[in-house]
């Protein structure tokens, strides 16, 4: 009689319906809404822009706001992208891709080189090297516009491609992001490669570079963006109109009265593609990179 007893008491705490206990659904839910809350707070800047891009100049700057355009129009792009119109995007278009496609090939070499010579290979003063280089992200970026500029002028650079290109590329986080992702990986793969005849370069292009493709994705990714943002270096260097990258051109696009909302918002979502497409290309990377060490199995 008592074992029955105890036998319906178990019964009768256990679940009565199959599935997650209520803490984990509710949990889950919470999870959910906060990603897509997050997910708002990311893309409805785009989707705002991309709305106020395709409405009348009167509707976009009509109070209360609307979200919807009551009449689509794209007025905007079509005098944005115009070949012969008065704002040459494109052009500038084309210049920032080519700068910052350039800048971060550049970066990726320099930095690639600097960090397996600082993190795999012995000679003298290798510590102090490395500190002097980490000492440099502690200074202001302001404070190297003077300097890079003085260089650019007397390399006669200035108003040229090569302006926005070159300086930033031996920039320290490049180079401190690599060196500690190269100092992770293990000496086994170097030792073997030893093993096998292969000599330093082989090594680092056939074994070291092929196993930090999150890493070099990430920095890729980092410095692209850096310099397709750059805003205040291009008016710097830049004085020719046909030749200012698409950030530093688009301040063209508002006047010293007036504002034409649509096209400045078109411009903005013309220059913000090329990062969406980018970052839909490397995101398996960038977040492996980030989130391990880089090494599979």
């Amino acid at each position: 009689m008592a074992l029955l007893t105890r036998t319906e008491q178990h019964t009768s705490a256990a679940p009565s319906q199959p599935g997650q206990p209520p803490g984990s659904l509710v949990r889950s839910a919470v999870f959910w809404i906060f990603l897509l809350v997050l997910a708002l707070v990311f893309v409805g800047p785009i989707v705002w822009m991309f709305l106020t891009s395709i409405k009348t100049n009167p509707e976009a700057t009509s109070i209360p706001p609307t979200i919807l355009p009551d009449n689509v129009t794209f007025g905007a792009y079509e005098d944005l992208l115009h070949v012969g119109g008065s704002y040459p995007v494109l052009r500038w278009f084309l210049n920032s891709l080519v700068a910052a496609t350039l800048h971060m090939l550049l970066v990726l070499t320099v930095a690639s080189t600097a960090a397996y010579a600082l993190a795999r290979l012995e000679f003298k003063l290798r510590g102090l090297f490395f500190v002097v280089i980490i000492s440099t992200l502690f200074v202001p970026g302001f404070v190297f516009l003077l300097p890079n500029y003085i260089i650019i002028d007397r390399l006669g650079w200035l108003d040229t491609i090569w302006a926005l290109v070159v300086p930033g590329a031996a920039g320290a986080f490049g180079v401190f992001f690599l060196r500690q992702f190269f100092a992770m990986l293990p000496g086994e793969l170097e030792e073997a490669a030893l093993i096998d005849g292969a000599n330093q370069w082989q090594i680092f292009t056939r074994v070291v570079l092929p196993n930090s493709k999150p890493a070099l994705a990430t920095l890729a990714v980092l410095s692209f963006l850096s310099n397709w943002n750059d805003f205040i270096w291009p008016i710097y260097v830049l004085f020719s109109p046909e030749r200012l990258t698409l950030p530093a051109g688009l301040r063209l696009l508002q006047g010293a009265y007036t504002t034409d909302y649509p096209v400045m918002m078109a411009g903005a979502f013309i220059a913000s593609v090329p990062v969406l497409i980018l970052f839909l290309f490397t995101q398996r990377y960038v977040i492996e990179g980030v989130s391990r060490s880089g090494l599979k199995g």
